[in-house]
């Protein structure tokens, strides 16, 4: 059971680069033993694995990419097919979803990493946890939070995603502590809750740890999203990063400063588009070199994300660094009209209409080769006064305006929720 934090989290940065750079050169031995696609790329390279010493020496590595992964899937394998005892793949947003091994090992790593996590967050073996996300569809996450809340001895109600009245019923019935839950579903909870005559504020709830949408602006205060949850209901709640190459979070303590890094799980590297490092305090693509796994482990695999990192001592004790909010994907850049986005900006613009029910931004390329910005809005309440505070409020905030078109909102939920998704989509690339 872990509800401490572990201890080389709390070492000085010269310890725990010591720490790190001990365990790339195991990392490395592995790799260069057992890794089909890893051993093609030091020799191709020339590349003598007693050379890299220090985190630095990482540099003379080439980075992995997500097309490497989709194109050389099987070659990152490193143990035999029967050693495996979980499949799962990416949620494939970014294109052909891509499959990752696990073994035992692997497991029970991904359930420290949990367990640790949820520490951070100040969840306790004395907690109820009420798990709403999927744990099967080859979905890596429920799997891993599941793990992690019974490693930290914690009690868990599998409830699923989505449907209120039964989120509801198991909150009343259990009263748990704790939530863990894609922040948009929080309003409709709330909704539920007000329909029906629940006192939310009244409940067991106090926090919730919130995947797959981001809680706060660059300087860590609130977005609309967060803001629009906690006018309501009186509930703290706490921003988590992962994905499934990484099979490691970063998760807020707190101090609700960033998401903290896990030194013996993940070596981190926030380089330019040129692969290398970016100045202190400017952002850059995360890329990351997992520790510890058996299965299928990266080295210097670029993730895509947008994010720059803070090294300044946290309230909460540890010495680790501490990650952004994701300003967004590499790959999902929009250039519009002279200005650069990020899907976040718009989704943040967006949440904070009351009237909007739902919406699905498509990017597309226009004749000139250009972007182009269509967002479509479903709302019961149709209006051109309402069309036009969207645009007045995309004018004041993006300086420029998309191209807006409002739909019911069953055609929107079609478009959000695709057959056999298990996440929402709310941003189509065409490009």
């Amino acid at each position: 059971m872990y509800c401490m934090t572990p201890t080389i989290e709390t070492k000085s940065t010269a310890e725990i680069q010591h720490f790190q750079e001990e365990k790339l050169q195991i990392l490395l031995t592995y790799l260069q033993a057992n890794s089909k696609y890893y051993k093609k790329v030091f020799a191709s390279q020339n590349i003598a694995i007693s050379s890299i010493k220090t985190l630095s020496d990482l540099a003379k590595i080439p980075v992995t990419t997500k097309d490497d992964l989709q194109l050389h899937n099987d070659d990152f394998l490193c143990v035999p097919k029967n050693d495996i005892v979980d499949y799962v793949t990416t949620s494939g947003t970014m294109g052909n979803p891509v499959t990752f091994a696990l073994t035992d090992a692997d497991l029970d790593r991904l359930a420290y990493n949990e367990a640790i996590s949820f520490a951070c967050a100040g969840v306790t073996k004395n907690d109820t946890v009420q798990l709403m996300t999927t744990m099967d569809r080859r979905f890596v996450a429920g799997l891993a939070y599941f793990l992690g809340v019974r490693k930290l001895g914690a009690s868990i109600i599998r409830v699923g995603a989505g449907i209120p009245e039964l989120q509801w019923d198991s909150i009343l019935k259990f009263n748990p502590k704790y939530l863990i839950a894609v922040p948009s579903f929080l309003l409709k909870l709330i909704a539920y809750a007000e329909a029906n005559k629940i006192d939310y504020n009244a409940s067991s709830v106090k926090g919730v740890i919130c995947i797959g949408e981001s809680l706060r602006n660059e300087d860590f205060s609130l977005n609309l999203l967060a803001n629009k949850i906690t006018s309501k209901w009186k509930i703290d709640l706490f921003s988590t990063y992962a994905s499934t190459e990484m099979s490691t979070a970063f998760t807020e303590c707190e101090a609700k400063q960033g998401g903290h890094h896990h030194p013996e799980l993940i070596i981190t590297e926030i380089l330019d588009d040129d692969n290398n490092p970016v100045k202190e305090g400017e952002y850059g693509e995360l890329t990351i070199t997992t520790l510890g796994v058996e299965a299928m482990p990266l080295l210097r695999f670029k993730t895509g994300d947008i994010v720059r990192e803070h090294r300044e001592p946290c309230a909460c004790g540890r010495n680790t660094m501490r990650l952004s909010p994701v300003m967004g994907r590499k790959k999902q850049m929009v250039k519009y009209k002279g200005t650069t986005l990020y899907p976040p900006a718009l989704y943040d613009l967006l949440n904070d209409f009351d009237a909007i029910e739902n919406y699905i931004i498509e990017i597309s390329h226009n004749d000139i080769g250009t972007d182009e910005i269509l967002i479509k809005i479903g709302t019961e309440s149709p209006s051109h006064e309402l069309l036009d505070r969207i645009k007045d409020h995309c004018r004041a905030k993006l300086r420029v305006l998309p191209t807006l078109e409002i739909h019911d909102i069953e055609s929107i939920n079609a478009l959000k929720f695709p057959k056999m998704s298990r996440k929402p989509i709310l941003f189509i690339d065409k490009r």
